[in-house]
């Protein structure tokens, strides 16, 4: 009580002192110079005030900025790889289509418009430009805001998202903090070097190595003083400076950067005089990320990866783990090739097959087809018989959707959308392109060694291994026989290949049956499996039941697709996964 007694004094004596100050500047009976005296002593009083206050706050926000640790974490932060069994990279895990570069592999054409336009005092500040952000102060007092902050500031804003994006003063002193503690764990050779790395540049390229590539097809060391210039011209605003959409802002702002390289030395007047007036000339081309020869497989151990990461306290973009897998990368190559191959082929059968008349097989050789469909109009002779189902792909679109949600008739939509010819012909093409599913796995230690999701991941990114649900059919048997043996029946047991009825609670009979006729003869269950006969299987199945059946297939992989415990679970009419199976 005492000492909130004695704390509470102190601030009346303070306010009373600040107020005496002030009414004796307003004192119109005391002399000039007194009331001048006065009230700067209590401007002064008042400023420190302020200023005591402000660095209370400042300090109170250290806690809320990145540590030192976290700060020096970022610096050597590294994506996860993921190896294949004989030592080959199969997938690098990386939060963003970015390429690290060091800085001695970046033109100095780059550093030098970057640290002329954006912070000319770079090798001088320790993160913080104070006269570049008191100017910056008295602007925006007068209406004209500029920028203050250093590329560490903006660094510190990028590369922390708990420092914020916000035009706040909260933010400004976590920026101002977090600078700080930046260039006090990094060079600032590291500090270009990371900045140069991380900025985005618009069409999923962050970093200078991939915005070189997106718009001059080259890497950052082959660039010119003008492509160096147009892409730190885009730092100002993305979007507003993009030179592919809006090449006259683009060129404008680029002329700034070399006009400011000249300001600071680095660029001599001549050749500003010579280059102002040259356009710009892009290569552009968006840049794919690499997917490696197993996509895929890579999709479904990023999955698990990330929550194993999330368990472990790891981050997998950044704590470089490596991921050794049972993938074979030669057995990969070989399937890769041996489904485009088969699938080329079959499509062929397919588009000839269905795009003509014709009654019979054309021909029994694959390659008949492949010479054929050169001369044949895909699927023409479906499609001009189903117009009803091309009206209802068409009615599934997302084009229709939002063609009818924009306010359009469904007979309007319908009919514009048709007449799009390449609408058209993107639609007839995905409905009837053909797909596949390829998983190679060691029967002896159930180690996956190839992994084929679809014939194209870029363009059919589904994955037909692990997705995609399909009755399984006769392969399903074993789980069937496998049941009988466990529940104690005997391979040589006999059963009659006859016709089987079996009645269903529901009041309907399920009548399983062959290709060819029930042949009367007897044969034992192991002849019943290596025969495939439906018959026989069906009596197996009745005499175990489905929930034994069910039971086995889930303890040998089957789980996640849902398995309905009826009979005709025994011919695989349950529909499951390539990987499960």
């Amino acid at each position: 009580m005492a000492e909130k007694a004695r704390s509470g004094g102190r601030l009346r004596r303070l306010y009373g002192r600040l107020a005496a100050y002030f009414r004796a500047a307003i004192d119109p009976t005391l002399r000039t110079r007194v009331r001048i005296i006065c009230g700067a002593k209590g401007l002064a009083a008042l400023g420190a005030l302020g200023l005591a206050l402000f660095s209370v706050y400042a300090v109170i926000l250290i806690p809320f900025t990145p540590s030192i640790s976290d700060i020096r974490k970022a610096k050597i932060d590294q994506p996860s790889m993921l190896i294949s069994a004989d030592g080959r990279r199969l997938a690098t895990f990386k939060p963003m289509n970015r390429e690290w570069v060091r800085l001695n592999r970046v033109s100095p054409h780059v550093i030098n418009a970057l640290i002329a336009t954006e912070d000319h005092r770079f090798y001088e500040h320790f993160g913080v430009d104070l006269w570049r952000t008191a100017t910056g102060v008295v602007r925006t007092l007068f209406g004209d805001p500029e920028g203050g902050s250093t590329l560490t500031q903006q660094l510190a804003r990028n590369l922390y998202p708990q420092v914020g994006r916000k035009r706040t003063i909260t933010r400004k002193i976590k920026e101002t903090i977090t600078a700080i503690k930046i260039e006090y764990a990094y060079t600032k050779k590291e500090i270009l070097e990371t900045y140069l790395n991380t900025m985005p540049f618009l069409y999923n390229a962050f970093g200078i190595e991939m915005a070189a590539r997106t718009y001059f097809d080259k890497p950052a060391e082959k660039l010119s003083v003008l492509e160096s210039a147009t892409l730190i011209a885009m730092l100002k605003g993305t979007s507003y400076y993009n030179p592919v959409l809006n090449p006259e802002r683009a060129l404008a702002r680029r002329n700034v950067v070399l006009s400011q390289m000249v300001k600071r030395g680095v660029l001599s007047q001549a050749d500003f005089d010579k280059l102002k007036a040259r356009p710009i000339r892009l290569n552009f081309e968006r840049q794919p990320e690499l997917v490696g020869p197993a996509p895929h497989f890579a999709v479904q151990i990023r999955k698990w990866l990330i929550d194993w990461a999330d368990r472990n306290d790891h981050d997998i973009y950044a704590d470089g783990l490596i991921v050794h897998t049972t993938i074979d990368s030669r057995l990969q190559a070989l399937a890769n090739q041996a489904v485009n191959l088969q699938m080329e082929a079959l499509q062929a059968v397919a588009d000839v097959e269905w795009g003509l008349s014709s009654e019979g097989l054309i021909s029994s050789s694959a390659n008949a087809y492949v010479d054929q469909r050169r001369r044949v109009q895909p699927f023409g002779h479906f499609w001009k018989t189903k117009t009803g189902l091309i009206d209802t792909f068409i009615r599934e679109s997302a084009a229709y959707r939002g063609a009818v949600d924009s306010g359009a008739t469904a007979e309007t939509a319908l009919a514009q959308l048709k007449r799009n010819k390449e609408f058209m012909a993107k639609l007839r093409d995905e409905k009837t392109r053909l797909q596949a599913g390829f998983v190679a796995i060691d029967p002896a230690t159930g180690h996956i060694k190839a992994w084929v999701g679809s014939r194209n991941f870029n363009t059919d990114p589904f994955d037909h291994v692990a997705q995609a649900r399909r009755q399984p059919g006769s392969t399903f048997k074993l789980f069937v026989y496998g049941a009988a043996v466990e529940q104690g029946m005997s391979p040589d047991k006999r059963f009659t290949d006859r016709a089987v009825e079996i009645p269903l609670p529901d009041g309907t009979v399920w009548r399983p049956s062959d290709l060819s006729p029930p042949t009367g003869r007897s044969m034992t269950a192991r002849e019943g499996l290596i025969y495939s006969k439906n018959t026989i299987t069906a009596q197996v199945m009745h005499e175990i039941g489905p929930r034994k059946t069910a039971e086995l297939a889930r303890s040998m992989g089957v789980r996640q697709s849902k398995l309905d415990e009826v009979p005709s679970l025994a011919l695989g009419t349950s529909p499951v996964t390539p990987l499960e199976m």
